[in-house]
Parts: structure tokens; sequence; C-alpha cells
């Protein structure tokens, strides 16, 4: 697994500058193999249907989403070991930014042939401790035409900064509250981890 400084490096310097940061593939290999083999292993009754908002402005809505989730767990070794890598990450990006990243949510999501997910953000600004939202993609021989597409929208206008295709491998993370993205409808089964650095919303 690549823990190289250089990789810290880089994701900070593209936070503190852009705001975002995609990479291509820097797990190992090993580890990619394992993530693949346990989220195409997941059985539908493991997934759950993603919905919008939270806590008690949670709403199942697929004219928004269609997409199915499965929260990572420390219970499992696979899950876990990627969840140690994040937490890793946390440590370093607070060294270099000082973000005060405190925890590290995750779920595994499914987007089945035509399912989406329409442009929103992660975080309203003042209204969530969600800080960074980081994305690997688990798609091996993922083509255009396949489509499933990561558009990323400029935060202060109507425009498309990325449109980033979930290759396997890549990596993805940006400032939750800052840039509204959408998943475009996927032409065949697309497997991803979406996951959420959060700041102590005690302090």
């Amino acid at each position: 697994m690549t823990t190289s400084s250089d990789i810290y490096d880089h994701i900070a310097d593209a936070l503190a500058t852009t705001g975002y940061c995609i990479l291509p593939q820097i797990l190992s290999d090993e580890i990619m193999t394992s993530l693949h083999q346990r989220v195409t292993q997941l059985t539908s009754n493991e997934f759950n249907s993603a919905g919008i908002g939270r806590k008690d402005q949670f709403q199942l809505n697929q004219n928004i989403r269609s997409d199915e989730t499965h929260w990572l767990s420390n219970e499992h070794s696979v899950d876990q070991a990627y969840l140690a890598w994040m937490d890793s990450l946390r440590v370093e990006i607070n060294q270099r930014l000082y973000m005060g990243l405190f925890k590290y949510e995750a779920h595994y999501a499914h987007y089945a042939e035509g399912t989406f997910y329409q442009r929103h953000v992660d975080a309203f600004k003042g209204k969530s401790n969600r800080v960074l939202t980081t994305l690997l993609y688990l798609n091996p021989d993922w083509h255009e035409t396949d489509g499933g597409e990561l558009l990323i929208y400029d935060p202060d206008e109507d425009i498309i900064k990325e449109s980033v295709l979930p290759s396997y491998g890549k990596f993805i993370v940006f400032l939750s509250d800052q840039f509204p993205h959408e998943v475009l409808k996927a032409h065949r089964d697309r497997y991803s981890i979406a996951g959420w650095f959060h700041v102590n919303a005690a302090h």
C-alpha cells in the first residue's frame, strides 16, 4: 500500500489551492483486489437503498438518487485495511493543513445499470461536520461508453470543472461543502467507496 509522503503532500497542496484532488491508483494491487472482491460479493440483502438528507431529514427519493450502499466496518478485515489507510490520510492532512479532521465514515456504493445521483453537495456551510469527501472507484476495464461519470461543478458558477470516469483505483478527495457534484447514469454495474472526514461537532 502506498504511503509515500509525496502523495500526502500532493493531496494537501491540491486541497489548499483548488479544493479537490484526483489521483490514479494509489492503493496496492492487493488491497484493490480485496476491495473489489468484497463489494462484488455483497448480496442484495446486504445493500440498502440510498437516501438523501441526514437524521430526521432522511428520505428515499429514487428520482434524485437510485444507488444502494453498505457501510464499511472495522469488524471486517478488508474494510479495516481501507479504514486504516484513510486514518493515516487523516493524520497526514491534519499535520499539513490543520483541518482538525476527527473521524471518518465510508460506504460501498453500487450503481446498477440505469441508476444515477443528481447534482448535490455533501455538506451545507455551517450545517454539517462533514468537511472532506473521498471517492475510490472499483471498476476494472471501465470505458466511456459505460457512463457513470462523476461531474464536479464550480462552486460559484454553473460550469463543470471535471468529468471523471470511475476507472479502477482512481481516488478523489474534495471539500464537502464547496463542490456540487453528480453521478451520471451508469450503463453497467458501477462500484465505489464514498467516505467523509468529519470535524468534531462538539467543539
